[in-house]
């Protein structure tokens, strides 16, 4: 089954940007393939504004959060995969979505062996 996090997260930003707020992404700094300016990163999270004013071609797809921006002057290309992603969320009010924790698979599952069919009793043609 596919996480749900990625159609909240598009929902969310939708939501709050139809309603003329800013929103902001909380992300997992320390998760592997995120890619952000360290230097603003505390405790392991950093927020990013990831309104239509501050960042230039956004995806935010299954697999991950990426946008163009400037970061103290400097261009930056920012991947967040969603695994990382642990809310999304409107400045001016706080309002939006905190995300579970998820177990995030590479791989599905793999499925069970059936059990070996016991050995018992047998049936004999009586004639």
């Amino acid at each position: 089954m596919l996480p749900k996090r990625s159609y909240l997260l598009n929902a969310a930003y939708e939501w709050v940007a139809d309603n003329d707020m800013t929103p902001y992404l909380l992300v997992d700094a320390e998760q592997d393939g995120v890619v952000i300016p360290t230097e603003f990163v505390k405790d392991g999270r950093i927020v990013l504004n990831i309104s239509m004013s501050a960042v230039r071609h956004l995806i935010m797809d299954k697999e991950a959060v990426s946008f163009e921006a400037r970061f103290s002057g400097k261009p930056m290309q920012v991947y967040v995969p969603i695994r990382a992603a642990l809310a999304l969320y409107s400045k001016e009010n706080g309002d939006g979505f905190v995300f579970p924790e998820e177990d995030f698979l590479d791989d599905p599952t793999p499925t069970p062996t059936p059990p070996e069919p016991k050995k018992g009793f047998q049936l004999k043609v009586v004639k």
